[in-house]
């Protein structure tokens, strides 16, 4: 039983080495871990408030920083947007 939480080395260390690992050529840290999981639940419809919370930010402009749009993020606003307005003519 771990007596102490892992440092943060290790843990940098331990995901440099996963990375290496696989076939993923992009470069990441595990900062880039926090931001991918704001913005996936951002896209999964979370409220931004909510994830300002989670990630410890004072202001909700951090938060909207951290969160990124990805290639999903556009089709789903514009269904939702064609959802919403198709019924207003």
């Amino acid at each position: 039983m771990a007596t102490a939480p892992i440092s943060d080395h290790s843990v940098q260390q331990a995901f440099a080495l996963a990375l290496a690992a696989s076939a993923i050529t992009k470069r990441a840290s595990v900062h880039t871990l926090r931001h991918s999981w704001a913005t996936h639940l951002r896209e999964s419809g979370v409220n931004l408030r909510l994830i300002q919370i989670w990630m410890g930010h004072a202001s909700p402009n951090t938060t909207a920083l951290s969160t990124h749009l990805t290639q999903t993020a556009e089709p789903s606003a514009l269904t939702a947007f064609d959802t919403r307005t198709s019924g207003m003519s």
